[in-house]
């Protein structure tokens, strides 16, 4: 049965046509802001947890390391890490998983007449593709070889036999040089401790070699084969280890992902916290433009009541006003969120793989019925007014 009030509200948006839209505008910002911003840190968790949830099976062991600064320019361990007793106590208490002691630093070097700066590795070659996937080239046979990351042969216009110096640029130290043997995969953020993009990586021997500390690692990472022992083999490190006093903190990559996962949960609340601001701006529009039609149309009002026309269907006809300006702007503000969405999730993380997976795309849907919401509270208000406005001095008005 055809709805005469929805009629009537559908005739007030068409004579108001552009005060309509311009307060639907509001509510299409909104929605795009809501949906956008949900998507993009969605996106941005699903991306993460997938790079971390590939390295979740590895338990990284470190101790309180004091930092100095070494010649050359490299910022290395000083003499407090973990030592060779340490290092086989947590062999023998780990079994047959696989152990992988790491020095790390961060350093300057040259390549060509370019300056620049990134991290420093040195592992024994045999360790390297047990946890590290190397895209081009071959992994280190020289002992001058090394890997670097694909950001430095990006950055650098790197290729196979490259050379790079080794430390500050400084015209009074012969600085050490390494060769380019292979680039490593993308890898992103790495919960092992391991962020290999930016870095160069060498020999141990090399390492030990040029900037000490031989027989003293900043990190050993166990690489566990059955990652449902990981918490039984993290609890003998620490009864081997840290029997007497607490020598080494341990800790696993699963637990870093699950912190990782809050954090980035708590910035895509405040993300859309902002982003629900231009909703409020919106409702404030809105509400003020269902005033203006319950002003503008005191007299037919009190026409309606004068007939017997029912309180609740003046309101309802108020709120039907207010419904299709949610609908039209939660509409248009749903498409441009597919559109400007993408476009974020982008230009921000530049990996749209994940944007059309249900935890990213529902946030169009939950953006368009919020903003339909928005206006339908926004109405009640004037909806309430109109209905309770006596007949007679609505029909004296002019």
């Amino acid at each position: 049965m055809k709805d005469i009030f929805f009629d009537l509200s559908v005739r007030s948006v068409k004579l108001n046509f552009l005060r309509s839209l311009l307060a639907s505008i509001g509510i299409v910002i909104g929605v795009v802001a809501i949906s956008s911003m949900g998507m993009l840190g969605t996106n941005m968790q699903l991306s993460v947890k997938q790079q971390l949830s590939a390295n979740v099976n590895t338990i990284m062991i470190s101790s309180d390391v004091v930092r100095t600064t070494s010649t050359a320019g490299v910022t290395a361990a000083a003499a407090q890490g973990i030592d060779k007793s340490t290092l086989n106590d947590i062999k023998t208490s780990v079994g047959q998983n696989d152990v992988i002691p790491i020095h790390r630093g961060n350093t300057q070097f040259t390549i060509g007449s370019t300056d620049g700066r990134g991290s420093m590795y040195g592992m024994d070659p045999n360790d390297i593709t047990k946890f590290l996937t190397i895209d081009q080239g071959s992994n280190i046979k020289g002992a001058n070889d090394a890997l670097v990351g694909p950001t430095i042969a990006s950055n650098f216009n790197m290729g196979i036999g490259s050379r790079i110096k080794i430390g500050q640029n400084c015209a009074t130290i012969v600085r050490p040089t390494v060769r380019v043997a292979g680039i490593l995969t993308t890898r992103g953020f790495a919960p092992d401790g391991v962020n290999s993009d930016n870095a160069i990586i060498v020999p141990d021997t090399w390492y030990t070699d040029h900037y000490g500390g031989k027989d003293v690692y900043d990190q050993v990472n166990v690489i566990v084969q059955d990652i449902s022992k990981i918490n039984e083999t993290e609890a003998a490190i620490d009864k081997k280890v840290n029997q007497h006093t607490q020598t080494v903190r341990i800790q696993d990559a699963s637990s870093r992902l699950s912190s990782i996962s809050s954090t980035l949960g708590t910035i895509t609340t405040f993300i859309l916290a902002i982003g629900s601001i231009s909703l409020v701006v919106a409702a404030v529009s809105i509400f003020n433009v269902m005033m203006m039609s319950v002003n503008e149309r005191v007299q037919e009002i009190g026409i309606l009541l004068s007939i017997g026309t029912e309180k609740g269907e003046v309101r309802r006809m108020f709120l039907y006003e207010a419904f299709i300006l949610g609908v039209i702007g939660a509409g248009v503000g749903g498409l441009g969120s597919l559109v400007i969405g993408y476009s974020v999730v982008s230009a921000m993380i530049g990996n749209t793989t994940y944007f059309f997976m249900p935890e990213s795309i529902l946030y169009v849907p939950y953006g368009m019925i919020i903003g339909i919401v928005v206006c339908l509270v926004s109405g009640l208000y004037p909806a309430w007014k109109a209905s309770n406005m006596d007949p007679i001095d609505a029909l004296r008005a002019e």
